[in-house]
């Protein structure tokens, strides 16, 4: 973290803080306060899109960790939100279970699966192994489909409402506290996890995987963790996602899902901690905006009915070929840039 001129850390300790000045800390609680007290003065609409941008920024994470970390490519990711919402929604809705024991279930569920379809990440890299995890989410919606006594099969599944300690958490502001609360919790762990060794680790895989293995890491478990990390965030964001909607079926979880979150991280920047809430946050406002201009054009223009249908992918393929050619580094490293530009200490994590 960068600190403003005549300061600087006494300690070890210090040096490896996150938050490191008091101006730090004022920000952060400023930022904590604004989020908390949203409900208060934000509609249901708008709650409801930040419920979506809360869980969506857990999926990325996880996928973050995975591939912008590890650099194991995964193009099943919605596979594995599948996998914990499945395990929630059955768990609270056939067996009565607990929404804490859904949740924590769902994660783990969802990492043990993808580290089994990790296994070939040992072996193969890149397109293959980006082959190798749609093969996954295939799998994964064709047991959903198919195991109509557990999951509903095509008819879907009801899912109850998450309930904690008594409190049910119905509507959107009660959700929001929840979902906001899990995130940041998600965010801290992420941040941190990237400092450790094991995140040191992950970026050495990334970055020289023959070298890394040389330097006496081993590549299998690193892999193997990297995979369980990353989807286990993915089924925690899954079962999430099954109590705020309140009913699954294989629909809510496309394979375009998962490109979806491949471009969020090109969009935020992979391999950085506050480039998924970029890419996350700059999709879904995106797709609120043509969701809002489409039955505008098709109105002013005459143009052919359900033809704005198609504007969102359209405009979400242009958006990534231009981060790509202009910006492959994403949002995070543009806010760098900004940062170092007008010298806005406060803001530099």
């Amino acid at each position: 973290m960068d600190l403003p001129s005549g300061v600087r850390n006494f300690s070890y300790a210090k040096d490896m803080a996150i938050f490191r000045t008091k101006a730090h800390w004022a920000l952060l609680l400023l930022l904590l306060v604004l989020i908390f007290t949203s409900p208060l003065y934000l509609g249901n609409h708008w709650l409801s899109v930040a419920n979506l941008i809360g869980i969506t920024i857990i999926a990325a994470t996880g996928l973050n960790i995975l591939t912008g970390y590890c650099g194991q490519l995964s193009i099943g990711h919605a596979g594995f939100i599948a996998v914990g919402a499945y395990t929630s929604a059955v768990l609270t809705n056939r067996f009565e279970m607990p929404f804490l024991v859904g949740l924590i279930s769902a994660g783990l569920l969802a990492g043990f699966v993808g580290m089994i379809f990790g296994i070939p990440s040992v072996r193969v890299k890149g397109f293959y192994l980006a082959i190798s995890t749609i093969a996954a989410q295939i799998i994964i919606i064709w047991v959903i489909n198919h195991w109509t006594s557990v999951t509903g099969g095509f008819n879907g599944i009801p899912v109850p409402p998450a309930e904690i300690a008594g409190i049910t958490f119905i509507s959107q502001g009660s959700q929001f506290y929840l979902i906001i609360g899990i995130t940041i919790l998600v965010i801290f762990f992420a941040k941190n996890l990237a400092r450790t060794k094991v995140g040191r680790a992950f970026v050495a895989v990334r970055d020289n995987d023959l070298a890394a293995e040389v330097m006496g890491i081993n590549l299998f478990r690193y892999k193997l963790l990297a995979f369980f990390i990353g989807c286990f965030l993915a089924g925690i964001a899954g079962s999430l996602l099954a109590h705020w909607i309140g009913f699954l079926s294989a629909e809510n979880f496309r394979i375009t899902d998962s490109i979806l979150y491949i471009g969020i991280l090109i969009i935020g920047g992979l391999g950085t901690t506050i480039g998924p809430i970029f890419g996350v946050i700059f999709i879904r406002l995106l797709e609120k905006g043509i969701s809002f201009i489409a039955p505008t054009l098709e109105s002013t223009f005459d143009l052919p009915a359900g033809f704005t249908t198609g504007i969102g992918p359209m405009v979400f393929g242009l958006v990534i070929i231009l981060f790509l050619i202009l910006q492959p580094r994403g949002l995070a490293h543009r806010w760098q840039l900004f940062k170092a530009s007008y010298r806005l200490w406060p803001f530099s994590y």
